[in-house]
């Protein structure tokens, strides 16, 4: 098996290491473990591509590169620059540093470089690390994703839905709770959740030139999402599987619509 990774922390991100040792695990001794990760950090850029710019990528080491750009274009940069040779049989986003549960999801550079590679009809899951008091001071504190990744991704592979649907192909959003690994109770398979009264915002401060900028601010990551979502599912201690598309259709509301304005 030929595995391509990516993540959106950058090609130094400890998460980068944890996801090549699952993957390794996963591809088997006979396999191949591709990387194919951003030059510098690109947390929060979801989709994005570089459309109107080129990007620069260098050889690292063996089957290791850094590209200057997206999660996205270093998906995109694996498939078509660096893997000359024959496609990945499957991409891995990840680990990533904090959480993509919830409305997270939508702005994860991490989601959009799997999300890329479902584009690309290829098989993908992202995969991230939910921080709390349970992890955060732990020797290794993506040990939850550590011990229980590979059998995920293998039981993944082998029971997941990869099909597709009016041409978009499933991909998997996988969250690991914010526990030690010994006290995760399970998994989950869950529908994307919702914080309710959690939003990002901007913070304005002065830099010593006299220069204003903004900060953004994120939101408490613990409120509840409700039975069944993955932000609940982390909180009461599963790995949430979320099966994903990316199609953006509110496909409930074709029948009301159509029925008032065609």
């Amino acid at each position: 098996m030929r595995i391509l990774i990516t993540n959106d922390d950058g090609i130094n991100a400890a998460g980068l290491d944890v996801l090549y040792k699952i993957a390794h695990e996963v591809a088997g001794a006979e396999g191949e473990v591709w990387t194919v990760a951003p030059a510098f950090e690109q947390s929060g850029v979801g989709h994005c591509i570089s459309y109107t710019h080129p990007t620069m990528i260098a050889k690292l080491g063996e089957r290791r590169y850094a590209a200057e750009g997206s999660p996205a274009d270093c998906v995109l940069a694996g498939i078509y620059d660096v893997m000359t040779d024959g496609k990945p049989d499957l991409i891995l986003s990840g680990v990533n540093r904090g959480n993509n549960s919830g409305e997270n999801t939508l702005y994860s550079g991490t989601v959009g470089g799997a999300m890329e590679a479902a584009l690309q009809g290829l098989p993908a899951i992202a995969l991230s690390q939910f921080y709390g008091p349970g992890n955060v001071e732990l020797e290794d504190e993506y040990e939850a994703a550590t011990v229980h990744g590979a059998a995920l991704v293998r039981d993944l592979l082998q029971k997941g839905d990869w099909g597709d649907k009016g041409g978009y192909c499933t991909f998997y959003s996988v969250n690991f709770p914010p526990l030690p690994a010994a006290e995760v109770k399970g998994r989950a398979v869950t529908a994307q959740g919702f914080r309710p009264g959690t939003r990002f915002s901007v913070k304005p401060t002065r830099a010593p030139n006299g220069r204003r900028f903004l900060w953004v601010e994120g939101a408490k990551q613990d409120v509840a999402t409700g039975p069944g979502t993955d932000v609940q599912a982390n909180i009461d201690g599963y790995i949430s599987i979320t099966p994903m598309r990316a199609d953006l259709t509110a496909h409930d509301q074709l029948a009301g619509l159509k029925a008032v304005l065609e």
